[in-house]
């Protein structure tokens, strides 16, 4: 299954949607510092996520 995601910064008043396979992992990979664009606005929050069968399906979401 893949999930669409929406993260808010705690400090910013940014939001980025992604997509994954895993959603915990992905969160905790955000809040590390291990994605380039998401860096410098940690720590993240899960706001919303939706799922879906086929990453193909998640994509067009």
């Amino acid at each position: 299954m893949f999930h669409v995601y929406v993260l808010k910064s705690v400090k910013f008043d940014k939001l980025y949607i992604g997509i994954t396979d895993n959603i915990r992992r992905r969160v905790l990979e955000h809040n590390s510092g291990v994605s380039k664009s998401t860096k410098k606005y940690t720590p993240w929050r899960l706001v919303y996520y939706e799922t879906y069968l086929s990453e193909k399906d998640a994509r067009n979401r």
